[in-house]
């Protein structure tokens, strides 16, 4: 399965050193999203997105999780940690996938 990160150059740094080959940094929406068709298109497995660019997509990306069932498209935290409307996708999709919610203890 391939894997793929789009990110930003900080986060970039640590993913390629954790042996992520594909990271990208595209430089605005419409790039992003060119990005992510590319990836589909090259049946990635799972894309790594960073949080501040994923919310700049909005419901472009939203739709895009609806239409495929691959990628994965998961959500990571950007160097300042998740951002106030983080929204936990894998466990709705483990909800979606098994019937129950998943919570984790703090």
């Amino acid at each position: 399965m391939r894997i793929a990160a789009i990110c930003d150059k900080d986060t970039a740094i640590g993913l390629r050193l954790a042996g992520i080959k594909d990271v990208y940094t595209p430089g605005n929406d419409l790039e992003t999203f060119n990005l992510i068709n590319k990836l589909i298109e090259e049946k990635f497995g799972v894309v790594f997105i960073n949080e501040a660019i994923s919310s700049k997509l909005g419901k472009r990306l939203y739709d895009i999780r609806l239409q495929v069932e691959v990628p994965i498209i998961v959500e990571i935290p950007g160097k300042k940690g998740h951002l106030p409307e983080y929204v936990d996708y894998i466990s709705k999709l483990i909800k979606k996938a098994v019937g129950i919610e998943v919570y984790r203890q703090k």
